[in-house]
């Protein structure tokens, strides 16, 4: 089994041979569903690391791109074990981070994950606003909707949006999870979510137990 502390330092480190070896070797193995899991869950604190240090001022917008475009590296790796392949598509899910939200990395996370396992995934991007939201559902009738924020505001735009939903007379049709650091019990219900989680294999189980 990988070291998935090594794995997070590495990732953390933005060090890209050493992680992207240390995958290929795992996938190799042939690993199940639940060593996979903790691999991408490692890959996951090794960008809150990322994050961290960003934070700090030890990294910059280019090391965060970077990080990014690591991580889609490592989950395209991971993707033929991560599982859930079907050749009948799960569902659709359209997937955002909410207005005056530019953060990113979860909704990726999350993204390949839902893709992973079968998902048909709209992705409408970064700082999107409530009516964005609401147009899509009508257009693409998806079962779930995600929304991703890590900043406390980002929690007003996905009430906002679940009210804009209300008012469009769509909240009914569509299941609605949140993501990201601010997420709890308690904002869920401000919120009037369906589920939240800040853990996208979570996320992910949650999503196939809706379309089941």
């Amino acid at each position: 089994m990988l070291d998935v502390q090594v794995l997070t330092k590495a990732v953390g480190d933005l060090d890209e041979p050493k992680v992207l070896d240390m995958l290929k070797e795992f996938v190799a193995t042939n690993p199940g569903s639940e060593e996979t899991e903790a691999v991408v869950s490692a890959c996951q604190k090794g960008m809150a690391v990322v994050g961290d240090l960003f934070d700090a001022k030890e990294y910059f917008v280019g090391d965060l791109i970077f990080a990014g475009e690591l991580l889609n590296s490592a989950l395209e790796i991971l993707k033929t074990v991560m599982g859930g392949e079907s050749n009948g598509k799960a569902g659709k899910i359209v997937l955002a981070t909410v207005e005056g939200d530019l953060h990113d990395i979860g909704k990726n996370i999350f993204k390949s994950m839902s893709e992973a396992a079968g998902f048909e995934v709209y992705d409408l991007g970064i700082d999107v606003p409530a009516s964005t939201f609401v147009e899509k559902v009508k257009e693409i009738k998806p079962e779930i909707l995600g929304m991703s924020g890590v900043l406390t505001l980002a929690l007003d735009s996905m009430k906002n949006t679940v009210d804009a939903l209300k008012e469009a007379g769509l909240r009914d049709q569509v299941k609605v999870i949140i993501g990201g650091n601010p997420v709890t019990e308690q904002a869920c219900q401000m919120i009037g979510a369906d589920a939240f989680t800040t853990n996208a294999a979570e996320g992910v189980k949650m999503c196939q137990g809706w379309v089941s």
